[in-house]
């Protein structure tokens, strides 16, 4: 798009447990703001990028070195393929050959698993050096570079490596989601209709006004859906930076989800794998008499109708039981799921029936 852009919508997050408040900011043609974040401190910076990103990452590394920073690329795998040790360990090995010290800076681009990984790497290296995240997808955006959960995936599962390192800002530029491929685009609707579900119903209603339209980049909700949600979890998380309290409603629709990815694989998109999950979770709070039939039925309808899917093999259940049993939401023995008692409305169930399980478990069977 050609012509000058108005300013970008700044979303705070606030520092809690000792951590500094940063910024994330929503607009077009941001790159621009980046050295501000970076800092003057900082003389070197990693550019961490996939390799679907590979120019992206090279333009971003010459435009940095341009303004007088030692600037490297370092290319990671495509999506989850990311998130390993190996890959973790590549990245160390490269910050290390290129001498870098406590107030260099780690620049994530791409999507959730890339910024989940960056964030990860910058975590660990020298304890602890500062990051800023460039999300260039919409689950990137609303839910994997917002909050400072930061992590790599094992054998046994997803995320159950990693550590709370929030970055020192973050870059939302909208433009970057005119050429995501349209099942990824769609895929970041499911943490979106998330946030409409457990806190800001005007996410639904907006969805629900224009399905087809919310499916694309050029829909006329695009930024709103984008910065609605981006609030939802920027309040929930500034009063909760290491999920002792509130910040587990964000993870609705999540237990099963996990379950089901690390079931396919990997190979199954995160927001599919939520949507999948919150039907599950929508049938759970009805079966448990704690929510509404209206409600859980719309979850099953706005999902549908932008094109996400709402049920699951059902022969995998009880491979889907024995992974949710080491999920890091679990304490002890004791399966919890986030259920609503209402629009809005999110509460924990700990330790459910078994046969509630099952029950809910067949309204996503396939």
């Amino acid at each position: 798009m050609t012509g000058t852009h108005p300013a970008p919508v700044r979303i705070a997050v606030g520092g809690s447990a000792g951590t500094e408040p940063y910024d994330v900011l929503v607009g077009r043609q941001l790159l621009g703001d980046l050295p501000g974040l970076i800092g003057t401190a900082a003389r070197r910076v990693a550019v961490l990028h996939p390799e679907a990103l590979a120019e992206t990452g090279d333009a971003l590394r010459e435009d940095l070195a341009a303004q007088g920073y030692q600037a490297i690329a370092v290319q990671l795998p495509n999506a989850e393929e990311a998130k390993t040790a190996e890959v973790a360990a590549y990245c160390w090995k490269a910050l290390g050959q290129s001498g870098f010290t406590r107030t260099d800076v780690v620049v994530g681009v791409g999507g959730g698993a890339t910024t989940d990984l960056a964030g990860f790497v910058a975590a660990t290296w020298l304890r602890g050096v500062r990051w800023v995240a460039v999300p260039t997808t919409v689950l990137g955006m609303v839910d994997a570079a917002v909050g400072g959960k930061t992590g790599i995936n094992t054998a046994e599962g997803k995320n159950l490596v990693g550590a709370f390192h929030p970055p020192a800002g973050v870059l939302c530029d909208l433009a970057a989601l005119e050429s995501l491929p349209v099942h990824d685009y769609v895929s970041g609707l499911a943490e979106i209709i998330k946030a409409g579900f457990i806190a800001d119903p005007v996410i639904l209603e907006l969805i629900e006004s224009d399905p087809r339209a919310a499916r694309t980049p050029e829909g006329p909700h695009t930024a709103e859906l984008i910065e609605r949600s981006i609030k939802v979890k920027a309040e929930v998380v500034s009063g909760d930076l290491r999920e002792a309290g509130r910040r587990e409603i964000l993870n609705y629709g999540h237990t099963l989800a996990h379950a089901i990815e690390k079931n396919e694989r990997y190979e199954w998109r995160h927001g599919a794998a939520v949507a999948v999950g919150m039907v599950f979770a929508a049938e759970l709070g009805r079966i448990a008499g704690r929510l509404d039939d209206a409600t859980a039925d719309r979850h099953r309808a706005v999902l549908e109708a932008v094109g996400l899917p709402v049920t699951y093999r059902g022969d995998q259940w009880p491979r889907l039981v024995e992974t949710m049993r080491v999920d890091k939401k679990s304490r002890g023995d004791l399966l919890r799921f986030i259920v609503l008692e209402g629009l809005a409305r999110p509460t924990v169930l700990e330790g459910p029936d078994p046969a509630m399980l099952l029950a809910a478990h067949a309204e996503i069977a396939r």
